[in-house]
C-alpha cells in the first residue's frame, strides 16, 4: 500500500515539475515547486524519516516564501472565470486525496495507550531504546539516537537549515540595502 502511495505521489511530482517548466507564469511555477516540495516530504515521511520531512519542509517553507516575494514583484497576475474554476477543481480534488489519506492514516493508529512500538518489534526505536547504552556508552539515549545512530544526518540536516537561514537573509539584507539606497536619493532631492 505505502509502495502504490509513494507512486502517486512521484507521479504528481513528476507532472508538478512539467507544470513548472512549461507555464509562463511566474507565480503558477513557483506553487508547483512548492507542491512538490511538500509531496518529497510526505514520501520521506511515508518511508520513515519524520526528521528529513520535517526538513525538508522547513527549507521548502523558506524557499518558497522567498521565490513568491521575488516572483510577486516581477509578474502581474490576473484571474479569469476559467482559470479560477480550474484552480478550484484541482484544489478540491487534491483535498479529497488528502482527507482519504487522512482517514488511512487515522485507522491505522495504533489502539490509544498501546505503544506502536509492540505491532513492529524489529524496528530501529526498539533497538533504540534496548541497546543504545551497551552499543554507544551514552548515559541519555536521545543523544545517542541524535549523535551516534543519526550522527552525519543530522550534521546534513543542520547544514541545509544554516544555509536556507544565511540564504534569506543574504536576500533580505540585498532588498533591504536597495531601500536604503532608495531612501537617501529621495532625501538628496529635497
Amino acid at each position: 500500500m505505502i509502495e502504490l502511495l509513494i507512486s502517486m505521489l512521484i507521479l504528481f511530482m513528476i507532472i508538478g515539475a512539467i507544470i513548472a517548466l512549461e507555464t509562463t507564469d511566474l507565480l503558477s511555477a513557483v506553487i508547483s515547486v512548492g507542491a512538490i516540495g511538500v509531496a518529497v516530504s510526505i514520501c520521506f515521511l511515508l518511508v520513515g524519516a519524520p526528521d528529513i520531512a520535517s526538513t525538508q519542509l522547513v527549507v521548502e517553507v523558506l524557499t518558497i516564501i522567498i521565490l513568491i516575494r521575488a516572483t510577486i514583484r516581477h509578474d502581474l497576475i490576473t484571474i479569469d472565470g476559467d482559470r479560477e474554476f480550474f484552480g478550484l477543481t484541482v484544489t478540491l480534488a487534491l483535498l479529497f486525496v488528502f482527507f482519504l489519506f487522512g482517514l488511512k492514516a487515522f485507522w491505522n493508529l495504533p489502539e490509544f495507550g498501546k505503544p506502536a512500538m509492540t505491532q513492529f518489534p524489529d524496528c530501529a526505536s526498539s533497538r533504540y531504546l534496548t541497546k543504545s547504552f551497551q552499543e554507544t556508552g551514552s548515559r541519555n539515549i536521545l543523544v545517542s539516537i541524535i549523535f551516534d545512530y543519526r550522527g552525519v544526518d543530522t550534521f546534513g540536516e543542520l547544514c541545509i537549515l544554516f544555509a536556507g537561514i544565511w540564504g534569506a537573509f543574504a536576500i533580505m539584507r540585498v532588498q533591504s540595502r536597495k531601500k536604503k539606497a532608495g531612501e537617501k536619493t529621495n532625501e538628496d532631492k529635497q
